[in-house]
């Protein structure tokens, strides 16, 4: 039974949530300030983590923070505000996703499924390690290594690293990415596929003069291998 860790200072919210991740078939930790989520994070082996942003003693951003210091989990961030700050923010830190207040618990879920198919995808297949030039990437580890330097991912960024540099000179919209990495009853906002795609970029720092990760107006995104340096 995989554990689910809801974190949110509204008592009414968090049994809601926890009513419906139960239907669901999860295991259910709460907590209701920031320091008490990393206390259960530690504790406890967390497959997934419902973060609220506006918390007492820690707020979801630092959340966070600390989680991905250690753990690629999955974690989806709760905001009050649709602000782009926030959600850019959120991501940035190192949220897979992030639902803006108001949501519809059904809604919530759909996404909790979606990253849940993608972990249990991973899990059930052989390790599609792929090499492109100086570039490994290995999805079992969640890490990709350019000229022998590991960089950690989170489960979307491997996810999405590997389906570009998988087909090579293809062109993704960002509706295509939606639909193959967060699920066809995905109801959030295109713009996070930009917002993973810019954290993506800036992890892969090391040089790689041999590939990258392209941006085609009005289309979406490709990976695409240079026969010599541009």
């Amino acid at each position: 039974m995989p554990t689910i860790l809801i974190a949110d200072d509204h008592a009414d919210i968090t049994r809601i949530l926890a009513d419906y991740a139960k239907n669901e078939g999860y295991h259910v930790l709460v907590a209701h300030d920031g320091e008490e989520a990393l206390r259960l994070f530690e504790k406890h082996q967390v497959d997934q983590v419902l973060l609220d942003v506006m918390m007492p003693k820690k707020d979801g951003f630092e959340v966070c923070r600390t989680i991905r210091r250690t753990s690629t989990v999955p974690i989806i961030m709760i905001t009050a505000r649709g602000d782009d700050f926030e959600r850019i923010m959120g991501l940035d830190y190192g949220a897979d996703d992030y639902i803006v207040k108001p949501f519809s618990p059904s809604e919530v879920m759909a996404r909790v499924r979606a990253v849940q198919r993608r972990v249990n995808k991973v899990q059930e297949e052989t390790d599609k390690r792929l090499t492109i030039e100086n570039l490994e990437i290995i999805p079992l580890e969640n890490v990709a290594v350019i000229d022998g330097n590991r960089i950690v991912l989170t489960r979307t960024e491997v996810d999405l690293l590997h389906l570009l540099a998988s087909n090579p000179e293809r062109v993704f919209t960002r509706d295509q990415l939606l639909d193959l990495l967060w699920g066809f009853d995905y109801v959030g906002d295109a713009r996070t596929v930009d917002s993973h795609i810019k954290r993506l970029r800036a992890k892969l720092v090391y040089p790689h003069p041999t590939w990258d990760i392209n941006t085609v107006r009005g289309r979406g995104y490709q990976f695409v291998v240079f026969e010599e340096s541009p």
